[in-house]
């Protein structure tokens, strides 16, 4: 058995610059990650199965699992087969990239496990169709992704703080959260510049996330856990993504805890990730 974490990720601000003809959206935003992380079991097996600990997460053609997994077999090909067991903590719909992560993790371990030697760059190349999200989770490092959300700068933007991170207990819809953006090409700041060049404590006055606005008009409570995050002493807090997650940014890790521990409390799934974390990107072998 082969075992490994798929973990979730941050928007650090978010521009929507752009609606192509296409339908897609240019954008530019900071990606980070957080310590929120699903776990894989993978063994080799006579035919593909995926089993998930939450049973209401379709295992079809729909889960990008299955797709990643038909994806390799497709083009670069399968000398056997696999089962795949992932216990899953990281929200679905929840803007943390769950999904996308599960796909990326699921290219790189066939990649391992069946030695076909790809590079990072050639992963990508072959999961960009899967998720604009995928190519950042792939890369395992944090930085700058601009156009459809596949082109990543690597940059040192991991904060050097705690992140506390709670999910309202409810899906947000990216198609529908993008149709009710209007796009904004001259934004008075680059999310690139705001992240490289100031401090935390004015992140608050410079981030913005363009996707915001129509998430709390439909739902009332994302917006209200940010001011909560606010209020219990975040220097920045932040919807993630598309949402529906909200995270804040912490710099005295007494403060950061009680916040955590308070949206605990109150019955929203939360996550506390540490100043400078690093994703453990192994895959381990398990005798």
């Amino acid at each position: 058995m082969w075992i490994a974490n798929s973990y979730g990720k941050i928007n650090l601000g978010l521009h929507v610059l752009e609606k192509l003809p296409t339908g897609f959206h240019r954008i530019e935003t900071g990606l980070c990650f957080i310590e929120w992380s699903d776990r894989f079991e993978v063994q080799p097996s006579e035919a593909y199965t995926l089993n998930l600990s939450e049973k209401s997460i379709p295992t079809d053609d729909s889960n990008l699992i299955t797709k990643a997994y038909k994806l390799f077999d497709r083009y670069i090909g399968l000398n056997r087969h696999y089962s795949f067991n992932v216990i899953k903590n990281i929200p679905a719909g929840a803007g943390l990239g769950g999904g996308s992560s599960n796909a990326a993790l699921t290219l790189r371990i066939l990649n391992k496990l069946e030695e076909a030697g790809l590079s990072k760059d050639e992963l990508i190349d072959l999961g960009r169709t899967l998720g604009s999200d995928v190519p950042f989770f792939i890369k395992g490092k944090p930085g700058i992704a601009t156009g459809l959300g596949h082109d990543i700068e690597p940059a040192d933007i991991q904060p050097d703080a705690w992140i506390v991170t709670a999910y309202p207990n409810f899906e947000s819809s990216t198609a529908e959260v993008y149709q009710n953006c209007v796009p904004n090409p001259d934004h008075d700041f680059s999310i690139k510049g705001v992240l490289l060049e100031e401090e935390i404590d004015q992140w608050q006055f410079l981030l913005e996330n363009d996707l915001e606005a129509p998430v709390f008009t439909k739902h009332e409570l994302v917006g209200n856990i940010k001011d909560q995050m606010l209020e219990f002493g975040a220097s920045f807090a932040m919807m993630s993504g598309s949402g529906s997650t909200v995270y804040g940014v912490f710099e005295q890790d007494f403060v950061a805890i009680n916040a955590y521990e308070s949206f605990y409390k109150l019955g929203f799934p939360a996550n506390l990730t540490r100043p400078n974390f690093e994703p453990d990107n192994g895959i381990y072998r398990k005798d």
